[in-house]
């Protein structure tokens, strides 16, 4: 999608501040950052929101999740913790409409989130 930002960084006219890429995912580090480890992994084909996920990408988003794991164990918030949130639509908090998990970690989180 051409006016999509995280479709910009996949395909490489904006240059995020990546830590991790693969054939599926990208991730980066948030511009807004909401805790001290604040990550961004996005699926690189577009979908705008959960509810545009079709049968099929169980893997994708499996992918997602599991590369969450892996970047917090690389950035050392394993063991503490650390939260994946994703947001969909707008009363969400949903901005960028392109399906992205939040990795956050390295401080305590509280509860309820919203």
């Amino acid at each position: 999608m051409s006016d999509c930002l995280f479709c910009k960084m996949v395909s490489g006219d904006i240059q995020p501040n990546v830590v991790y890429e693969d054939d599926d995912v990208l991730a980066f580090r948030d511009l807004n950052p909401q805790a001290p480890t604040h990550i961004l992994v996005i699926p690189k084909r577009h979908i705008s929101t959960l509810n545009d996920l079709e049968p099929g990408d169980e893997a994708l988003m499996g992918n997602l999740v599991l590369t969450a794991a892996r970047i917090a164990e690389k950035e050392g918030i394993a063991e503490a913790g650390y939260r994946t949130l994703l947001n969909c639509n707008a009363e969400a908090g949903q901005t960028v409409f392109h399906i992205h998990l939040h990795l956050l970690g390295g401080r305590p989180m509280g509860w309820p989130p919203g």
